[in-house]
């Protein structure tokens, strides 16, 4: 895993990319935990009143989504809690929970459905919040999702994730795939099917495209994709390599590594194609480009000081600042949404980990226990790290809180391998 001369990049990678183990995809990646919170909430979610079949769907999933987060502890509760009822509050006590979720079912016109929710705290004996929804019964996993948001962010005070998505590669045979399914794995859907590698998936701010990478050309070239249209356009095509694109957070430009000038040298061009700019000059490999929330600066992996770390330039160009100084391995930089903190690969002898460095204090904190880590994705709300690995010499995709506890690992349920995840923002 050492950085390699640019004349062999293009190469090298075709070739990485055309032995990697990949075994058919399949509709739905299923999530073991395994770590928890600190502290858990313990919270008791009843079955709905109303449509039975509808409230247990909507139920059976909020319950999957709260305990995967390793941040709530579920309390047993076999009595039926409308949103206009009283819950049993004294037996809620007793079982140890501190908060309730119950709600009603009701049909409406055309087929569709409302369903009203009532969150209750049980040491207070009083409503929280109350909300409701529509939806048709095609729209039950979607919106057992928003209703797992609402209670995430009414019991911890930060945004839910759980209507989020994630996009990741498959390949299936000689057919390689842009898959993107929920949060929890469910809901798989190919955005982009080829018969030659696609690599480097990279959402869009706005959560509407995803730049990636294709050879479908016998070369690497970046595209930007619209997921709503099925429509794309090549953003970047130049002599030699195409690669690793990101976006601004304005979704106006990309940040791209291109080596038509005889090395890997990081460029800015617009998402459109056009206004080609090159960031700065090194003697080395300037590779991963990601940019701060703020847009001001890139943060990306160099060997030009001899062995591959992490750097970050202002995006008008200028001297680079060496971010990483512990180790002789760190790449792939990912910075946290608020900008605090930054999520890399590093090599702790032999193995490749996901850490996690404070960008104020430098404090560097290993998250991961697995041998051969890749493409750490920070979740939106900046909670949760998405990240490839690999299990008995099979590519699966695993998460990590980013305080360590909380572990989860995502398979295909018939053990297809999946690579490069990216984390979708919030859906706007």
């Amino acid at each position: 895993m050492k950085f390699m001369s640019a004349s062999r990049v293009t190469a090298l990678l075709a070739v990485w990319l055309a032995n990697t183990l990949f075994a058919p995809a399949q509709a739905q990646l299923v999530i073991d935990v395994t770590g928890a919170g600190a502290s858990r909430i313990p919270i008791a979610i009843a079955e709905f009143s109303g449509d039975r079949v509808v409230s247990q769907a909507l139920t059976s999933v909020v319950r999957s989504d709260l305990e995967r987060s390793g941040l709530f502890k579920l309390i047993d509760l076999t009595t039926p809690v409308g949103a206009g009822d009283t819950p049993p509050y004294a037996d809620l006590k007793a079982r140890g929970a501190d908060a309730v979720l119950g709600g009603s079912v009701s049909p409406v016109a055309d087929g569709r459905y409302e369903t009203r929710l009532l969150l209750a705290d049980v040491p207070k004996q009083t409503a929280i919040a109350t909300q409701s929804y529509a939806h048709t019964s095609g729209q039950l996993r979607a919106t057992a999702h928003r209703i797992s948001d609402f209670v995430y962010s009414k019991l911890t005070g930060e945004p839910g994730i759980f209507s989020t998505r994630i996009a990741y590669i498959v390949k299936t045979g000689k057919r390689y795939e842009l898959q993107v399914a929920d949060a929890d794995g469910a809901n798989s859907q190919s955005a982009l099917a080829s018969n030659e590698p696609i690599i480097s998936p990279v959402w869009s701010p706005d959560g509407s495209k995803l730049a990636y990478v294709s050879f479908e050309a016998k070369k690497p070239v970046i595209y930007v994709h619209d997921l709503a249209t099925g429509r794309r356009h090549v953003a970047a095509n130049f002599k030699g390599s195409n690669s690793a694109p990101a976006w601004s957070p304005d979704g106006l430009q990309l940040a791209v590594v291109l080596t038509k000038d005889g090395g890997s040298q990081i460029f800015l061009v617009g998402a459109d194609g056009s206004g080609l700019r090159r960031l700065a000059t090194s003697p080395g490999i300037d590779t991963e480009p990601r940019f701060s929330p703020d847009g001001a600066s890139i943060y990306f992996s160099s060997d030009r000081g001899g062995s591959p770390q992490i750097y970050r330039v202002g995006v008008s160009g200028g001297a680079a600042e060496r971010i990483t100084f512990d180790g002789s391995y760190n790449v792939s930089p990912r910075i946290s949404p608020d900008g605090k903190s930054m999520a890399y690969i590093t090599r702790v002898g032999s193995l490749y980990r996901v850490a996690l460095m404070d960008l104020s204090t430098k404090q560097v904190q290993i998250l991961t226990d697995s041998a051969k880590d890749e493409s750490p994705s920070f979740a939106p709300n900046g909670r949760m790290i998405v990240y490839a690995t690999e299990v008995n010499g099979k590519g699966v995709l695993a998460a990590v809180s980013v305080d360590g506890r909380v572990k989860q690992r995502l398979q295909s349920a018939q053990s297809a391998d999946v690579r490069e995840p990216a984390w979708a923002p919030f859906n706007r």
